[in-house]
This record gives structure tokens, sequence and C-alpha cells, in this order.
């Protein structure tokens, strides 16, 4: 594993103790569709949550959560409309972002929910 794979998931790891720590039950974990990849998907009452989780070692170019950018949101998205589909999920959706910047001053977790819509 290299370096920066060992960076996303000490991040992932971090977003779902975080998230188990706010009541949210964690579904599914790395799942796929296709080439398409949800990194954690959980359900927040009656809300299923698509959550895309980026971390960093520095913010020195921007915040993590900037790198969700429309691509990566509609690919979420496809992913998250399949899941649904194929679960026949009553829930509402939502789509989260876990932005985290982890390095040797600590770690900052900043979770933006519902930070982007389907445009349809």
């Amino acid at each position: 594993m290299t370096g920066k794979q060992e960076t996303g998931q000490a991040g992932e790891n971090l977003a779902q103790t975080y998230l188990l720590k706010q009541g949210y039950r964690i579904l599914e974990t790395n799942w796929r569709f296709g080439h398409l990849e949800v990194d954690i998907i959980a359900l927040d009452n009656q809300t299923i949550v698509f959550v895309e989780v980026k971390t960093r070692a520095s913010s020195a170019f921007g915040q993590p959560s900037q790198a969700v950018n429309l691509q990566k949101q509609r690919n979420i998205i496809r992913a998250a409309n399949s899941y649904v589909t194929r679960h026949n999920y009553p829930y509402e959706v939502r789509f989260d972002i876990i932005s985290i910047v982890k390095n040797n001053e600590g770690n900052t977790l900043e979770h933006l929910k519902d930070a982007y819509t389907p445009k349809w």
C-alpha cells in the first residue's frame, strides 16, 4: 500500500469512527458499482447518506473537500442511484463529504452535510 493509500485508509477509518459516534449506522464501506466507488454508505435516522471521504496531509492547496468536483459528484450519484434501486430503500437520500487534514499536528475533520444534490 502506498503512502497516499495509507493516508486515505486512515482518513476513512477516522470518518467511520466519527459517524458511529454521531449515531449513524454504517451500511457499507468502499461499495463498488462497476468502476465507481462510494467510500461510506450510512443511515442517519431515516436518511441514507452517501459519504465521500477526502484526506490530505496538508491544506496548503485548499481543503480536501474541494477535490470532490462535478464529475466525482456525478459518479457518486450514479452509484447511489444503483445502490438505492438494488436495495429498494424507501429513505431520503443525502450526499455528504468528510474532509480530513491529517498531519503531525493532529487531525482536523470537517463534515459537510448535504454537500451537493443531484441535478437531473
